[in-house]
């Protein structure tokens, strides 16, 4: 039998707030839950936003500082994004100047007459033309996106030191997923063997702003230096890098795949073929990206892929912009909508699981990946993605069995014309092939916006809220199916749905990405009480029973982990530079090797793996 990765936690950060502990799948389905239901929910908010739990203003400040909205003032202006355009100053008389000498060019053009004025000073006469940039600025023609809490800054919670945003952000998600698990990561460690923890994380277009390659890239046109940070921080790999060398202390496997909005579906499959394959027993997953900065916005608008203001506008013959409404998945819409994520998922495999006593928030039965074929264009959608959702929704079939219609679809729903035609006829014929008369579907990218990396495991979390509030949620910021939308076979929530207490009707989710370039991925991931049903078949019913009377000291920790965080804010797990192994601390032999700071040692492969 294949070892089943369950997920014993999750965490993050997007712009419905934390992820860990249903936080921000909460927030999403605010409008259904009761007032002591959502009081832990608006404590953590209000603790991440820095608002005053009596103000009375309070309850309309988080909701107003949450979700998809206008860009706000901390990420750029948007109404005078700063900018820079290039002149030919014409003289009709020489012109003359005084500079400092460290000012000068260091190719000082050969028309400039330059003279000393003093030790620091210098006079410049310019008999003709003078080539310059002026200061500007732009109007942004996309002013909505899924931003992080209002008032949250990830450098607030370690020494970020000059860390690109998406770092910062990376190291707060993960700590969040990690911490959630409610069991002391040295204790995990001690469990296995050191390279048994596998560790996939990245982000899908690298680090964006002043800190990674924005900073980069501009240095020199604007007059700044290059610095040593900057080249290695942008590696896109960097996520995973952080996490081994300043949280975890891990030898473990590492990396990070890269498919454009599918980019977490790609990483989250390596960590489960690595606990498949029993390449590891601990696997963490994760993407981080911060791409609001003008640069990213520009370019993605430039391709025609983003709602402008002026059609959202038009679309509701307004002459102001919903940017709250500004991702409309299969309705009537105009592009899809920039955001920023991090968000982070731990798994094991279900025997070590059982093991620790770990809480099951559910299992990633499989992930599918598949590319679109020959096509006309790279942007344009292709035949992959009925590939991987055909090949998730058979997988359903087999182990759901008659129960398949009890399980819903996180699409990938990005609120493009496009995307609602495609993606719908995707769903609509899957679902008709293996008889599901009334599918459920979700689109969250209404809320948090498109992430890009993350964007899946934004869908993700958002799934395993399900097995919490019972609710499944709704697209709220639609009030009709468009007419080029197919949905015989579908029943694509309009309004949050419930499905029972802790979404017991549901067993399963189907998570849904199509990425630029043909990038395709479709995820299985089954319910807390189907997975722990398969565990009870796989390990037998004492075991599970001993299972649960350990869990029940997890789930006091997890509650412990929570209450502390809504109150006090995350404590982050940050290390640099503490216990540092060198080439004295590794002891080999011809068998294994002992490393200073973990209990057990690694076994080396011997014999011949392909004979014996």
């Amino acid at each position: 039998m294949k070892k089943l990765p369950v997920i014993v936690g999750f965490g993050g950060i997007n712009a419905a707030g934390r992820t860990s502990m249903h936080h921000g799948h909460k927030r999403m389905v605010h409008e259904a839950l009761s007032a002591e239901q959502l009081k832990d929910t608006w404590q953590d908010l209000s603790t991440i936003m820095g608002l005053d739990l009596a103000s009375p203003q309070r309850d309309q400040d988080l909701l107003n500082g949450t979700l998809v909205r206008r860009i706000e003032e901390s990420h750029y202006p948007c109404d005078a994004v700063p900018t820079g355009k290039k002149a030919q100053l014409l003289l009709d008389n020489p012109i003359e100047f005084v500079i400092k000498k460290n000012q000068l060019p260091e190719t000082i053009p050969a028309h400039w007459d330059v003279r000393d004025r003093d030790t620091k000073t210098v006079s410049v006469t310019v008999p003709d033309g003078l080539d310059t940039i002026l200061p500007d600025a732009y109007q942004s023609r996309v002013c909505s996106a899924g931003q992080l809490p209002t008032g949250f800054n990830p450098a607030d919670y370690y020494n970020a030191a000059h860390h690109p945003r998406g770092l910062q952000m990376a190291v707060y998600g993960a700590s969040d997923a990690i911490r959630s698990v409610g069991i002391p990561w040295q204790t995990i460690l001690e469990k296995v063997s050191p390279d048994a923890v596998s560790v996939y994380a990245g982000s899908a277009i690298s680090q964006m702003d002043q800190y990674g390659l924005q900073g980069l890239y501009q240095a020199g046109y604007n007059g700044k230096r290059t610095t040593s940070k900057m080249m290695p921080l942008t590696l896109p790999e960097m996520a995973a890098d952080f996490i081994n060398s300043y949280m975890i202390n891990s030898v473990g496997n590492t990396g990070s795949n890269a498919g454009a909005c599918a980019t977490f579906l790609y990483n989250l499959r390596q960590g489960l073929i690595d606990i498949q394959s029993g390449q590891c027993r601990v696997a963490i997953v994760g993407n981080a990206e911060a791409p609001v900065v003008p640069e990213i916005m520009e370019g993605f608008r430039i391709m025609g892929a983003l709602a402008e203001d002026e059609q959202l506008k038009a679309l509701d013959g307004s002459d102001t912009a919903d940017n709250r409404r500004a991702c409309r998945p299969f309705s009537a819409n105009a592009g899809f909508t920039m955001a920023e994520s991090a968000q982070f998922m731990v798994l094991m495999d279900d025997e070590l699981a059982l093991e620790l006593g770990a809480t099951v928030f559910g299992s990633v039965a499989d992930v599918f990946v598949n590319a679109d074929a020959n096509k006309k264009s790279i942007s344009g959608p292709g035949v992959g993605n009925y590939i991987t959702m055909a090949k998730a929704t058979s997988l359903a079939k087999g182990i759901l069995g008659n129960d398949l219609p009890r399980s819903f679809v996180m699409a990938h729903g990005t609120g493009t014309p496009q995307n609602r035609v495609t993606e719908s006829h995707i769903m609509n014929e899957v679902a008709k092939t293996f008889g599901i008369e009334n599918w459920a579907v979700s689109a969250i990218k209404s809320y948090v916006g498109h992430s890009l990396g993350p964007a899946a495991a934004d869908q993700i979390s958002a799934a395993l809220g399900v097995w919490n509030t019972g609710l499944v949620p709704g697209i709220k910021t639609i009030d009709h199916i468009a007419e080029d939308v197919h949905q015989s076979n579908l029943n694509i929530l309009m309004d949050h749905h419930a499905v029972g207490d802790n979404g017991e009707q549901m067993l399963a989710s189907v998570i849904n990405s199509k990425g630029f370039g043909g990038n395709n991925a479709s995820a299985l991931i089954l319910s807390p009480a189907k997975t722990l049903e398969l565990m009870s078949q796989r390990h037998g019913k004492n075991n599970l029973t001993q299972y649960r009377h350990r869990n029940e000291a997890i789930l006091d920790a997890q509650a412990e982990f929570d209450r502390d965080t809504r109150e006090n804010g995350l404590s982050v797990m940050y290390a640099f530079g503490e216990s540092v192994m060198t080439d004295s601390d590794v002891q080999l032999s011809e068998d294994a090797i002992e490393l200073r700071d973990f209990k057990r040692r690694i076994n080396l492969p011997s014999g011949n793996p392909f004979i014996d």
